[in-house]
């Protein structure tokens, strides 16, 4: 079963809003749950997620409604990994590392990078499938790669077009035919965006203060989110930094404007610590991997922080008495679920 983040569609409830039609009840009719979208860094069924952007797309007769989403999203869309291939040396190495990363966003989604004379393609390339079909996934998809590709390299640079290997809708003329300035190109030979190749050896565009507006967004979010709840914050912050492996008190506490001591302090008159909401998330997303069977015993201990498995499998051991392997033997769902 593929998964992505819930938060791939942030904005969603607007955008329909915006649109005269009810998300909550398109949300219920595609099999989900309005409080499954509520955390940005819950995982959903992929194929059900673009069964929901193609009931809203005929909903809300929006036949470019998942570029239309995208429009309304930024880079942060992308939680963490956008956050890790910022920070790489070069572009080049930011989106060689893409794939590497992108099972913490979405799995069942590659991009393929594919050079062409002088330019370099990336071209999206998906696993999935849908009864309703997925062709409002792979705009909303391209269009948050093109936004992220923007970002990375700067507002200033002029990009080719768009590219989807989708027919022009009907009508199409009174719907968008740009994004974020790059020209809508249709009947594509792939889904994806170009550029010029010597973009690669450039460094990545980063932008100090669209980061702190973007740690101040977030806190805004958990504190929305979690009112007045200071360990499931710790723990929702736990969760985006554990994969990039850098999950410390004070990177958590400066993504909270805390000092760490505060921090220790706050949690410690909760009658908790850093190290027990560590253990608590860490054990919470092993099991969640372990039961949907997401991901390899390694990948999951990497993905949990660890540099060795048999760190990870002695630890899963001692907060539930079994291995992970015989853990997930007695607790496996059903992949269609």
């Amino acid at each position: 079963m593929f998964l992505i983040r819930s938060g791939a569609i942030d904005g969603y409830q607007r955008l329909v809003s915006q649109l005269g039609r009810n998300p909550v009840a398109l949300i219920e009719a595609a099999g989900l749950s309005n409080a499954q979208l509520r955390n940005p860094n819950t995982y959903v069924s992929y194929s059900k997620l673009a069964e929901l952007l193609e009931l809203s797309a005929s909903a809300c007769d929006a036949p470019l409604f998942g570029l239309m989403l995208s429009e309304l999203q930024t880079s942060s869309v992308l939680g963490e990994l956008a956050i890790t291939l910022t920070q790489q040396p070069t572009v080049g190495d930011a989106l060689a590392s893409v794939n590497q990363y992108l099972y913490l966003h979405a799995m069942g989604v590659h991009v393929n990078q594919v050079t062409m004379g002088d330019s370099i393609t990336l071209q999206l390339v998906f696993d999935i499938s849908s009864p309703r079909g997925i062709d409002q996934l792979i705009q909303m998809s391209v269009g948050q790669l093109a936004t992220f590709i923007i970002d990375l390299l700067g507002n200033d640079q002029k990009f080719g077009p768009l590219l989807l290997r989708q027919r022009a809708p009907a009508g199409a003329i009174a719907h968008p035919e740009r994004h974020r300035g790059m020209r809508i190109e249709y009947n594509a030979g792939y889904d994806g965006i170009a550029f010029p190749q010597k973009w690669l050896g450039r460094r990545p565009h980063f932008d100090e203060e669209a980061m702190r507006q973007h740690f101040r967004e977030f806190i805004q979010l958990l504190e929305q989110r979690y009112p007045n709840n200071l360990r499931d914050q710790v723990r929702d912050i736990m969760g985006q930094l554990l994969p990039s492996g850098e999950c410390t008190v004070e990177r958590v506490a400066t993504t909270l404007d805390l000092q760490p001591r505060v921090l220790q302090n706050r949690l410690q008159k909760l009658g908790t610590s850093y190290a027990a909401l560590l253990k608590e998330t860490r054990q919470e997303i092993a099991q969640q991997h372990l039961r949907a069977r997401t991901m390899g015993i390694t990948d999951l201990a990497l993905n949990l922080g660890y540099a060795e498995v048999s760190i990870f499998s002695r630890n899963f051991k001692q907060w539930t008495g079994q291995s992970p392997r015989a853990w997930q033997k007695l607790h496996n769902v059903d992949p269609g679920a």
